[in-house]
């Protein structure tokens, strides 16, 4: 526990305005607009709440939370790992049906050239 009052008063201070922040990063991953700001947001959480642990360890003077820290740090690194292949897996299945109806409409469009072409003859 930290002894000084005034130190308690500032790291409680911290901690509500981290509260706070991890609140507006919360909007920002359910309200988007992009999947990167939903990433970055969720990222940003995990570390805001990394912090808080941190504080709580040195606030109460107990070490245990400060393995756990390391723990959820660990496991918000891997999950923003996850989140990002699976992004990056769907984008590029999104941007190849994309490339395949783009030939396809070319397909089309030429064979109805060809079409017009042969009636005019």
């Amino acid at each position: 526990m930290i002894s000084n009052n005034l130190t308690q008063a500032f790291f409680l201070i911290v901690l509500v305005v981290l509260g706070i922040f991890l609140f507006a990063c919360l909007f920002r991953a359910i309200k988007g607009p992009e999947v990167a700001d939903r990433l970055i947001a969720t990222n940003m959480m995990g570390t805001i709440v990394l912090v808080m642990i941190s504080i709580l360890s040195l606030l109460l003077n107990e070490g245990f939370l400060m393995d756990v820290a390391i723990v959820y740090a660990l496991l918000s690194f891997l999950s923003v790992i996850l989140i990002t292949k699976l992004y990056m897996g769907a984008h590029a299945e999104k941007k190849a049906n994309v490339d395949v109806d783009a030939r396809l409409e070319e397909g089309i469009k030429e064979l109805k050239r060809r079409e017009s072409h042969d009636h005019n003859l």
